[in-house]
């Protein structure tokens, strides 16, 4: 036990050389500076770098969806309205990481600055949906949808300023904490059924956001511009001391919960805060300024760390894969900032379980150049719920799907699989198609390099959630090399 606990261990430590060698160049090139006031900066603007990713990052997002003023059916489009996406994502897509193939999305941003926005909730039979909504700290405060038993309707998404507003009777109100609030609606949708998918486009068209002030009108459309901005920005994440003067600016407009008030003391000492400008503050000697700038840079390299870190305590007690609860963080700032960096947007545990694989049980990483057999005992799929459902999908490591010979990225709840004599199930996962026509029925095709898997359980049975979440209930079944 303890040489594979080794192994497994040098091999996340191997995912990190990267991350290693830039922080060893950064130290050897500070080997001049004032060392202290260089550490301090260093390991204070990491913290404000974790810390800051996901108010930046949504930033970031929200510029680069709302950069045109019509929708484009790719989810892109002006804000306070949804943007569908009409298809489920290709090879060729390489806009979206880790996209899912179960259901269709539909964006919106809100902003509640000048009024509570009316988000209109079709009538929708036997089907996961869920409308979550999120704001610009990645906390998923409220949900409207099938697993909450949100009844069809109207509901007036108002900002703080207005949580006490009247609305007309038959709106119910949800308060944001903020005045600005991202939606990523998702809708199940059957990825082998055009006309189920039809269905679902009726369903996105019937979701409608409308301002209050314009409720009463009804039938009220978004103007069309005559001339429209069909051309997206993709503006990076800002680098350097622009990292922290951009957070000032987020802190300020969205200011940060009572609990924050710990660790914005400790940014404070390197002027990292609400409205503050790092950039211009002349308080800060070079070397800490030095400290910060080269903390900005191993930033990304950091927060892959912490994945490894958190995998490497994962990987026994979930068999071999990262399983992490999503879409409320408190005052974990290390987890927030993972989950934004790997899955921008994850929903709370009780929409959605996100269990995620890099390496096979053995603790080696997974590749095309092997097969391995994903057994799942009777009785050993998720436990969902009857509108839930559950899929498996690949990707390469740079988190997209890969093109394969049966167009088969994912293998789910309505895939069309042969289940042994007792209930169980083998799934194969190999580059080439397996000669055994049952084994091929079950193969999902690998790429030639690296891949990583994503198990979802959608609308998990919720007496079942504490035990996924804590290894001691459901597993994900193990990702075993062929003999």
């Amino acid at each position: 036990m303890a040489r594979k606990t080794s192994r497994r261990l040098s091999v996340l430590g191997a995912l990190a050389t990267a991350a290693s060698i830039v922080l060893a160049g950064l130290t050897l090139n500070s080997a001049t500076a004032d060392q202290s006031a260089y550490d301090r900066g260093y390991a204070l603007g990491l913290q404000a770098y974790r810390y800051g990713l996901p108010l930046v990052t949504m930033e970031k997002t929200f510029l680069n969806q709302t950069s045109i003023d019509v929708s484009n059916g790719r989810g892109f489009g002006p804000v306070n309205q949804f943007n569908p996406v009409r298809n489920f994502v290709t090879p060729e897509d390489r806009s979206v990481v880790a996209p899912n193939l179960d259901t269709l999305y539909s964006i919106a941003w809100l902003d509640l600055s000048d009024g509570p926005q009316v988000v209109h909730v079709p009538k929708v039979k036997h089907r996961y949906f869920v409308i979550p909504l999120m704001s610009p700290y990645t906390e998923n405060f409220a949900n409207l949808g099938s697993v909450d038993a949100t009844p069809p309707g109207d509901y007036a998404i108002v900002g703080p300023h207005d949580a006490d507003a009247t609305l007309p009777k038959h709106v119910t109100k949800v308060v944001s904490p903020y005045n600005r609030v991202w939606i990523i609606e998702r809708v199940y949708a059957d990825n082998d059924s055009p006309k189920d998918q039809q269905k679902v486009h009726k369903i996105q068209d019937d979701t409608t956001v409308t301002p209050l002030s314009e409720y009463k009108v009804g039938n009220w459309h978004a103007p069309v511009p005559a001339d429209p901005d069909t051309t997206i920005d993709d503006p990076a994440l800002p680098a350097g001391m622009a990292f922290y003067d951009q957070l000032g600016d987020q802190l300020a407009q969205f200011p940060p919960p009572a609990a924050d008030a710990p660790i914005l003391s400790e940014l404070a000492g390197i002027g990292v805060g609400p409205g503050l400008h790092p950039s211009t503050d002349a308080s800060l000697d070079a070397d800490t300024v030095a400290g910060m700038t080269a903390a900005v840079a191993a930033g990304r390299g950091a927060v892959l760390t912490d994945v490894q870190t958190l995998y490497g305590q994962s990987f026994a007690a979930h068999n071999g894969y990262l399983v992490t609860p999503t879409g409320t963080y408190g005052t974990d700032y290390r987890l927030r900032a993972v989950v934004t960096q790997v899955g921008l947007g994850a929903l709370l545990p009780e929409q959605s379980i996100y269990p995620l694989a890099l390496l096979d049980r053995t603790g080696q990483p997974l590749t095309g150049a092997k097969k391995y057999v994903v057994h799942i005992p009777a009785g050993g799929l998720p436990p969902i719920n009857p509108e839930g459902f559950w899929s498996l999908t690949l990707y390469d490591n740079d988190g997209f799907i890969v093109a394969n010979p049966i167009n088969r990225y994912a293998i789910n709840d309505r895939t069309d699989l042969h289940y042994n004599a007792d209930g169980s199930l083998d799934l194969y996962l190999q580059a080439t198609r397996p000669t055994d026509p049952v084994q091929a029925q079950n193969w999902l095709p690998t790429p030639a390099g690296g891949f990583r898997i994503i198990w979802r359980t959608y609308s998990t049975d919720a007496a079942q959630i504490p035990g996924i979440l804590d290894g001691s209930g459901w597993k994900p079944a193990a990702i075993m090399p062929a003999a």
